[in-house]
């Protein structure tokens, strides 16, 4: 039976069991900060992320010889060390399924960012997709209610606009040719994994109370969000049609706000519900047309 699965129905499969695992993982990042500070669990866990995805590349029999290091290092920085320290520190005030959501923007700066440094023009269904999003950002954030969540709503934009950037620099690498996508997440990874261990150095935070909940999320976050879904994605970019694996960034969040929803008691308002349509349905329109490769949780 499981010699007659086609390579597209594996990637398939792949596909649903990463998109599962990144969702997923919004509720393990927000639970953790019971137990640790957000930038030194966010160190931590790319620290061991890192170390698997090197295994990987070792046990394929890859080269292990590093991408141009100037841009795999901007890259880092922005993809990585940015991203992660930004969202993480959302969560201890926001929300796990609203900070999925807003992280999740990054389609709309690509969109924006791919115009100013790489002259990619966005067409009309780029336009209609940005300004779905932009509609669906206020009815979730609701100014007229007032902004006392303003701080956390804007650190996850924030680091879905440093996503973005890591996109359109990975994508300007990735056309020149010569540059496997496991290789460079690997190193930009590494790159960016040494800014975060910075920012935890310096960063005034508590002790880690190393529970075994802390160590199984830590293990969740280094063996399968960060280590086995970034092998699978690889094989899903390699397999699948670019559109069908970033259909991802549409169900991920979306899943993510369930997730948030059942497990949290995060229950959105219906403003707020159609908010969520309304960017739901701006990253398929967006989607339709294009979809980054490098994809985190």
């Amino acid at each position: 039976m499981l010699s007659r699965i086609t390579p597209r129905n594996a990637a398939l499969l792949a596909l649903a069991l990463l998109t599962l695992i990144w969702s997923y993982n919004w509720i393990v990042m927000k639970e953790v900060l019971r137990y640790s500070g957000p930038f030194t669990f966010s160190a931590l866990r790319y620290a061991f992320g890192t170390c698997v995805l090197f295994l990987v590349l070792i046990v394929r029999r890859e080269s292990l010889r590093p991408p141009p290091l100037a841009e795999t290092a901007m890259i880092g920085l922005a993809q990585t060390a940015g991203f992660q320290a930004l969202v993480q520190w959302a969560l201890v005030d926001g929300g796990a399924g609203k900070t999925a959501l807003f992280a999740y923007t990054m389609p709309f700066w690509v969109v924006l960012l791919a115009w100013l440094l790489l002259a990619e023009r966005p067409g009309p269904r780029q336009w209609l997709s940005l300004a779905g999003a932009a509609i669906g950002l206020v009815l979730v954030i609701e100014p007229w209610h007032g902004l006392g969540g303003v701080r956390s709503t804007l650190l996850a934009i924030a680091g879905g606009v440093c996503w973005a950037i890591g996109v359109v620099l990975s994508k300007r690498m990735f056309k020149r040719g010569g540059i496997g996508a496991l290789p460079l997440t690997a190193w930009q990874m590494l790159l960016g994994t040494v800014g975060l261990i910075a920012i935890a150095l310096f960063a005034d935070e508590r002790a880690i109370d190393w529970s075994p909940w802390f160590i199984g999320a830590l293990a969740y976050n280094a063996v399968l969000s960060s280590g086995l879904a970034w092998l699978m994605w690889s094989y899903v970019v390699e397999t699948l049609p670019a559109n069908i694996a970033g259909l991802s960034s549409l169900v991920i969040p979306i899943a993510g706000i369930g997730f948030a929803w059942l497990l949290l008691g995060e229950q959105p308002s219906l403003t707020e519900g159609l908010g969520i349509l309304t960017i739901g349905a701006s990253l398929a329109i967006v989607n339709l047309r294009r979809a980054p490769k490098p994809l985190p949780d």
